[in-house]
């Protein structure tokens, strides 16, 4: 059997200093790479050494090397999450500019806080968020649903665009009884309703989180608080949509009112409802994904940007779920 020839390939960068940046801290920056890409990497001094088995391969890894060093030399630092980010994005697009792709799409949230989509998926989502007035995400989890809508919507809020920002999710009991709980009905909802605080924390001051809240400006309830009410000039987002029944979602998409924006985000393949409960979700998607004015963003295992760990942990939870459904 004829050996593989192995591709070589060195790229040397004119300036060490931001050489060491770009390779990252004990070279951590080249692990990433070398690990995503399947390309060995070894660096010296200013000069990196790549070595792979494909063509493909070794262009991914040149050019998300070379334009990131790119980056750096504009003044603008690497971290290990723009790395994924480059990866990915050029996995799937090898003539992507990552330069625009990185100006042309940051989400000025506040002065504190610019966004960046990390993938293609969430390229769109951002933008579907920017421009329609209904947008239905589904994903797992670690892909960005929530923090992505969030950020969309305090952008839209600090430019003034809509007067309030209102974040709702179902008080489903997954598992534990909500009666059993200490406090009054806030307080036991309380938990279910901290990655939306979590995200506004990220984004904003937290004493200006807090002012906002006690002034109606943002508006953090389970949505059972929704019912008979009209929300106008406003900008809405419903997150676990996964655990609404049928009832519950029609209810409130039929809140929107005039100059209004809804994100509703979700994971199907956490459902907490009890058994035989359609999910108000999936027949959502079912009845509404023709409906003109209306989007459906799909994020995939490829979009997960938290630890490397939980993409795999998506992935293996994917694969044993099919192969229970085959048997």
């Amino acid at each position: 059997m004829a050996k593989v020839k192995r591709l070589e390939r060195t790229l040397e960068f004119d300036g060490c200093e931001f050489a060491q940046e770009l390779f990252g801290p004990q070279g951590g920056n080249l692990r990433r790479i070398s690990e995503r890409s399947g390309v060995r990497i070894e660096s010296r001094g200013n000069t990196a050494s790549l070595a792979a088995d494909s063509e493909e391969a070794l262009n991914l890894a040149e050019s998300v090397l070379v334009q990131l060093y790119g980056r750096l030399k504009s003044g603008r630092p690497v971290f290990p999450q723009d790395v994924d980010a480059a990866l990915n994005i050029l996995s799937r697009e090898p003539s992507a500019d990552i330069a625009e792709i990185f100006q042309d799409e940051a989400l000025a949230v506040s002065k504190r806080k610019t966004v960046l989509p990390k993938t293609a998926a969430q390229r769109e989502y951002i933008a579907a968020g920017r421009e329609s007035d209904l947008v239905f995400c589904i994903g797992p989890a670690g892909t960005g649903k929530t923090y992505l809508a969030v950020a969309v919507a305090v952008s839209r809020l600090m430019r003034r665009e809509v007067k309030r920002l209102i974040l709702t999710r179902p008080a489903v009991e997954a598992g534990e009884k909500l009666g059993f709980l200490p406090g009054d009905l806030m307080e036991k909802v309380n938990p279910y309703l901290r990655p939306l605080y979590d995200a506004l924390y990220d984004m904003l001051d937290f004493r200006k989180v807090g002012e906002m809240i006690e002034t109606g400006v943002i508006e953090i309830a389970p949505l059972a608080f929704m019912r008979g009410r009209t929300l106008n000039d406003a900008f809405i987002i419903l997150d676990e949509a996964q655990n609404t029944t049928p009832e519950q979602m029609k209810m409130f998409l039929t809140r929107q009112g005039f100059g209004s924006r809804v994100i509703v985000t979700g994971d199907v393949t956490q459902i907490d409802l009890p058994e035989r409960t359609e999910s108000g979700l999936i027949q959502a998607e079912k009845i509404l994904s023709q409906v003109k004015g209306i989007r459906f963003i799909h994020l995939h295992e490829e979009d997960v940007v938290r630890h490397p760990l939980v993409g795999r942990i998506v992935n293996a939870y994917a694969r044993h779920s099919q192969k229970n459904k085959a048997k």
